[in-house]
């Protein structure tokens, strides 16, 4: 299928905000999301998901996929922004119309959970999608400097981002496996990407780049996911290997474990291709705004190891 890429944002496009997972629990930062959009020079409009609640949900399953459909279809908005994670994506994928979605491409912008359709529509779509901070993300409202200019460049430039540059204040990547890849980019969070295999949406991982974090997760949860994709032949399938942040996933206090560094090496490294890890981006502040669907190279190299974008991840608006 023909990679298919959303038009640029400029200033004046609307953006639409939706929550196709988890609910917003204030509902004053619904309005600090729109204050925001509205002072980097975009128009808004608000989904009905983002201010439904149904359990753990932002409304029903019904309403929250509507929000997808519709806004993807609706030609006045050239954007769409996740309000926010949590869970709820994996039950909505099924009712999403990717044939409509591929014919209407726009910028898509979540993390965390918002990965299930992430992955859903690469796989069906062949759409350029990032993966980047949500409407009440802390680093966007509080004018994060590093990662608003990250998520504001990735969003609306034409030319390719280049190579991702850790903040000055954090340590920078660091090699696991030596080597060099190139293929696509796309992964997200490993919780979702082990979640939808043995799905139509599961992660095609063949020849591409692989990116994956995740946040609150145990190492033996970590390795077993892991282990999951690396029996499922995805790591045999890729390229080559990005470890970004795991935000809150050391040991349990008081209990035997392995570190995060040892499951990686256990798991990852005998399969041979190069991995890099501790890039700034997931669960984490400052974080990067990345393009899934494009083409990255990996320079798992001991002197200056880094992920290179080298393909435009939007075009010009005809």
């Amino acid at each position: 299928m023909m990679k298919i890429k959303p038009n640029a944002l400029v200033k004046g496009d609307s953006i639409g905000l939706i929550a196709p997972s988890g609910g917003v629990d204030d509902l004053k930062e619904v309005d600090r999301a729109v204050a925001f959009l509205e002072s980097k020079g975009f128009g808004v409009k608000v989904g009905e998901s983002c201010r439904a609640s149904y359990g753990y949900l932002a409304g029903s399953d019904e309403g929250r996929a509507a929000d997808v459909n519709d806004f993807f279809a609706d030609p006045q908005i050239r954007g769409i922004l996740c309000i926010t994670g949590g869970y709820g994506t994996s039950r909505i994928l099924d009712a999403l119309d990717y044939e409509m979605i591929a014919r209407n491409p726009k910028v898509f912008v979540g993390y965390s959970d918002i990965t299930g359709i992430h992955l859903a529509l690469n796989r069906l779509c062949s759409l350029v999608t990032f993966h980047g901070p949500m409407g009440i993300s802390e680093v966007l409202l509080e004018g994060e400097s590093y990662s608003t200019r990250s998520w504001l460049a990735a969003l609306t430039s034409m030319s390719p981002i280049g190579a991702l540059q850790n903040p000055e204040a954090a340590p920078p990547p660091r090699v696991l496996v030596p080597g060099t890849a190139r293929g696509e980019l796309i992964g997200g969070n490993l919780s979702l990407v082990a979640a939808t295999m043995g799905t139509p949406y599961e992660i095609d991982t063949r020849g591409k780049v692989v990116f994956l974090e995740d946040v609150d997760e145990r190492p033996y949860r970590v390795d077993r996911m892991l282990t999951q994709l690396r029996l499922a032949g995805k790591f045999a399938e890729c390229s080559g290997i990005v470890l970004g942040d795991w935000n809150n996933c050391g040991p349990e206090k008081g209990k035997p474990s392995l570190s995060l560094e040892e499951v990686f090496r256990d798991v990852l490294a005998g399969v041979g291709k190069p991995i890099v890890t501790g890039l700034r981006a997931g669960h984490c502040s400052p974080t990067l705004t990345l393009p899934f669907g494009v083409e990255a190279i990996l320079h798992a190299e001991t002197d200056k190891p880094r992920l290179e974008i080298v393909e435009a991840a939007l075009v010009r608006r005809a």
